[in-house]
């Protein structure tokens, strides 16, 4: 279920200036119609649907947003974004808020999550792609679940699913150059979120 949102008077929010600016979003453009949580497959999931974690927003109340699993939990799977008669893209909202988090070493209520998405990227940008045995290994040491999905890792390996060995793309200097300007971008980005993070009410 869904908790209800706590109303306050509004308050100007570095957070909100930076969302709509760094995922190009004008936020009051959402009339809270619903059809984003009504598609979304995993607001079950979630401890605020979509449209609440605008309407936080909106209300000057983003540690509402910044402290649910909501943010953590959108897979970007853009049925809200195709559903939306304002054609808000949430995703890129999420992304925002995400990015705001980690810049300001806010602590992920869904923490397994920033932990897959730094091992798995790791190994790409290694590697030049996935390797499965080291990404689960990887997430299984930092995340704490030493042994989680063990038991799906030997049936996979006898049927060929999992190499034992790590494979390296061709393409490592291309995918080294995708990082890179993904590195910069990223390191813009925090810094903006850092700067308009000094102007916030304690």
């Amino acid at each position: 279920m869904t908790e209800s949102l706590r109303l306050a008077p509004f308050a100007p929010s570095g957070v909100v200036a930076f969302v709509e600016a760094t995922s190009g979003q004008t936020l009051n453009d959402c009339y809270q119609c619903g059809k984003c949580a009504a598609g979304c497959p995993l607001a079950r999931a979630s401890d605020l649907s979509p449209q609440q974690v605008i309407r936080a927003l909106q209300l000057g109340q983003p540690d509402v947003a910044l402290d649910s699993r909501a943010i953590w939990l959108c897979v970007g799977c853009q049925t809200c974004v195709t559903r939306c008669p304002c054609e808000i893209d949430l995703p890129r909202v999420m992304d925002a808020l995400r990015v705001w988090a980690m810049a300001n070493r806010r602590a992920a209520a869904q923490r397994e999550v920033p932990i897959f998405h730094r091992v798995f990227l790791k190994s790409v940008e290694l590697l030049g792609r996935a390797y499965e045995i080291g990404v689960v290994g990887g997430f299984n040491t930092f995340s704490g679940h030493f042994f989680g999905s063990a038991d799906l890792g030997w049936p996979m390996f006898v049927r060929g699913k999992l190499k034992p060995l790590p494979q390296r793309t061709r393409a490592r200097g291309e995918v080294a150059a995708i990082f890179q300007r993904a590195e910069a971008m990223r390191a813009r980005e925090c810094a903006a979120a850092q700067r308009d993070a000094g102007g916030e009410r304690p």
